[in-house]
């Protein structure tokens, strides 16, 4: 198993620099030349690795307490060399106490903040609404190498051949064998390009000139076209609940700001 601690310097200082505050909260993990490790600094720890995708686990456990000991030693050597009074350390360690505090005070903001489903779904039709008039496109396509390669297929099929011929020569492996087939999808999901190119044509129609990306030169054929088809509201109740926990946190900041005296 590979942790990733990243032992930046501010970070080490923080972390001694508090860790004697908050050692008497809770059994300390372990003690440092007598000075003791939290074990609430020690769960926050795991927390951050498990949240990375760390098994949770006697082994995390045991190499989290030993990175927290490292940390530790390094930060005693720190304060003996008198790092902790230089202006550049003391401004880091600053700015990450007030990093935690204001991250502490969004948590508390919106942790507990029920939304209702009238709330919920006013956002919903405000989303639906900016997306009036838009379309979905059910495209193939083939992609090749070469421009003449495309401009190839391209002047077969304006003269009667079939889209299917030439799928097998497409050099994406994730469509050539479902006959190119990329689905129902919006031009904003694509690169600029190809959106720009899938934005022109009609049911039934094909791009007349290659398109050029950086997988290559595509063709394009469109199946059909359709008008965007909205979400139920309930498949994107999750979504809108962060919308919304998104807004509340941007127009509390905004009224704290303009609340606030700044010289």
């Amino acid at each position: 198993m590979k942790t990733n601690f990243k032992l930046l310097a501010s970070v080490v200082l923080a972390a001694g620099l508090c860790s004697a505050a908050i050692a008497q909260q809770a059994k300390p993990l372990a003690k440092v030349n007598g000075t003791p490790i939290s074990a609430a600094v020690g769960n926050l720890l795991v927390e951050e690795q498990v949240a990375q995708g760390q098994p949770n686990n006697d082994q995390l456990k045991k190499e989290v307490r030993d990175e927290l000991i490292r940390r530790e030693v390094l930060a005693q050597e720190a304060r003996k060399a008198g790092l902790d009074k230089k202006p550049d350390v003391q401004a880091r360690i600053d700015l990450m106490r007030t990093s935690v505090l204001a991250g502490a005070y969004i948590d508390q903001l919106v942790s507990n903040k029920q939304f209702t489903d009238a709330e919920l779904r006013k956002e919903y039709d405000r989303q639906i609404a900016t997306e009036q008039g838009g379309k979905e496109y059910k495209a193939r396509h083939i992609v090749v190498n070469k421009e003449e390669d495309a401009k190839a297929i391209i002047a077969k099929l304006q003269a009667g051949a079939k889209f299917d011929d030439f799928v097998k020569e497409s050099t994406d492996p994730g469509t050539k064998d479902s006959g190119g087939d990329l689905g129902w999808s919006r031009p904003n999901q694509y690169v600029p390009p190809f959106a720009e190119a899938l934005s022109k044509l009609q049911k039934g129609t094909f791009t007349p000139q290659p398109v050029k990306t950086d997988f290559g030169y595509h063709v394009i054929i469109v199946d059909d076209v359709r008008d965007i088809q909205p979400p139920a509201f309930e498949s994107v109740k999750p979504q809108l609940i962060q919308i919304k926990k998104q807004q509340l946190i941007q127009e509390t900041v905004q009224s704290l700001v303009s609340k606030a005296k700044v010289e």
